[in-house]
């Protein structure tokens, strides 16, 4: 958030992060800019977990906020880890929140390391922190220092920096995340991941980021600096209408309800089934059901119900925790499902475990049937954009077929969204489905796992 004059910046920021609370859910920040100088407040947890009304106050008023909420698909679940990232340095301060991967972070890191740099973090954003540091020695100024750093940098990066007296936000030039920003009345200007976020802190919505943009917002008001526009083809990750994203919120022009609901549709004439009742699987699978219903006639119902207090599985770290959160997050109504044939609708199926257990709550509760339909294509390569999915090794679909998968879940028939029609979902033939088809628009690295800056001494080797 940049405001013309000192306001609540935190107070909004902190609004904000709760509207994209479901983009991560390891750790949050917020770092406000008052006059230059810089106060935080970072820690594991949710943003109701983090944030109070102690902690908020002693945030002060100021005109500049950046707030994060963590999804880590680089580096541990730890404080260190913690974004925004705060670097001191001689030529200014500076806040940085990444939304994305980067694909050639273990050669940068190596690179920096090689050359005198010390990491705190295990994450790839101070990588990036680093590089917009070592940059603006060279150019001068903060937005020349960022653009000079994205021509080293590959992979997926959304930002949003903070320096003394400017905010900048970025989208790499495949823009593989998305990134919006709108304005209050008060004038303040907003930046967002999604456009939730800015309804939920009263900005109107103005455009989308374009892939390689950066705009600078400043006393002078916003500047559009373009020059990494158009230099890679656009690759939007499509798993942003399939899951991440909120279903009211609208990415690159494109309504992600809309684009479940054509799923669903897809799903139907695609894989039919004979059934008397279509259930979605909450919060993604809703949308997609309701399509489903309508193109196939059969009643769309509710089925299961969301215990609103428990997070997403599919971003929550490890295998132990997703299952004893299935256990409580989900429970069927049984005047809803018993003895009918089920048409159960979600996003996707990863490892199968929560698929597993979601097909035996159904069953419990007395459906005769569950034809299970996924509103993406099968997993069969790992992500190096921002999706955590290092390798195959836990990929259900890299090890069995749709017929094996269907009896390990238990269902009784299992149908997939065919990859031929992601591009209904974008609304676009610009878009990733790398993780689909092993399509990568950037060079693959050599070292893919999570953990890849935190290995055990037995796991190194000689170095």
């Amino acid at each position: 958030m940049y405001a013309p004059e000192k306001t609540d910046v935190a107070g909004i920021a902190y609004y904000g992060l709760f509207a994209l609370q479901h983009r991560g859910q390891e750790s949050c920040g917020i770092v406000v800019n008052d006059d230059g100088v810089f106060f935080s407040h970072k820690d594991l947890g949710l943003v109701s977990q983090v944030f109070d009304g102690e902690s908020l106050s002693r945030l002060p008023q100021g005109t500049m906020a950046v707030g994060h909420a963590r999804y880590g698909t680089t580096g541990a679940n730890n404080r260190n880890n913690c974004q925004p990232i705060e670097v001191n340095h001689k030529k200014g301060r500076m806040a940085l929140a990444h939304n994305g991967n980067l694909s050639n972070a273990a050669v940068l890191r190596s690179q920096l390391e090689l050359s005198g740099a010390i990491f705190h973090s295990t994450s790839d954003t101070e990588t990036i922190a680093y590089i917009v540091t070592r940059e603006r020695l060279r150019t001068g100024s903060i937005e020349d220092a960022v653009s000079a750093a994205m021509e080293s940098l590959d992979g997926a990066y959304s930002l949003v920096l903070m320096s003394p007296q400017k905010l900048i936000c970025v989208r790499d030039p495949y823009g593989f995340r998305p990134l919006c920003y709108g304005r209050r009345e008060d004038g303040a200007y907003v930046v967002a991941s999604e456009s939730c976020a800015l309804s939920a802190v009263g900005a109107e919505f103005i455009r989308d980021v374009e892939p390689g943009e950066m705009l600078v917002f400043g006393k002078d008001g916003v500047t559009s600096r373009r020059e990494h526009c158009g230099t890679q083809k656009k690759k939007l990750c499509v798993f942003e209408y399939i899951y991440f994203a909120r279903p009211d919120s609208v990415i690159d022009g494109r309504s992600v309800h809309a684009a479940r609901v054509d799923a669903g549709r897809i799903l139907a004439k695609a894989h039919p089934a004979e059934a008397d009742l279509v259930v979605g699987v909450p919060d993604s699978g809703l949308d997609a059901a309701l399509g489903f219903s309508r193109e196939s006639g059969i009643p769309y119902g509710i089925g299961l119900i969301k215990n609103k207090y428990i997070g997403r599985t599919f971003i929550s770290p490890g295998q132990e925790a997703r299952l004893d959160q299935v256990k409580i997050k989900l429970s069927a109504i049984e005047e809803s499902v018993r003895g009918k044939r089920i048409v159960l609708i979600d996003d996707s199926i990863v490892r199968g475990t929560t698929s597993g257990r979601i097909v035996k709550l159904l069953r419990d509760a007395g459906a005769k049937e569950v034809h299970m339909r996924i509103s993406s294509p099968p997993f069969l390569h790992p992500c190096y954009y921002g999706t955590d999915i290092d390798s195959c090794e836990n990929l259900i679909a890299c090890h069995h077929s749709i017929g094996e998968i269907a009896d390990i879940i238990g269902a009784d028939s299992l149908g997939y969204l065919p990859v031929s029609e992601l591009g209904v979902l974008a609304g676009t033939g610009d878009y990733c489905k790398a993780c689909f088809d092993g399509s990568y628009p950037t060079p693959v690295p050599a070292d893919t796992r999570k953990d890849r800056f935190e290995r055990r001494l037995s796991e190194r080797g000689e170095e």
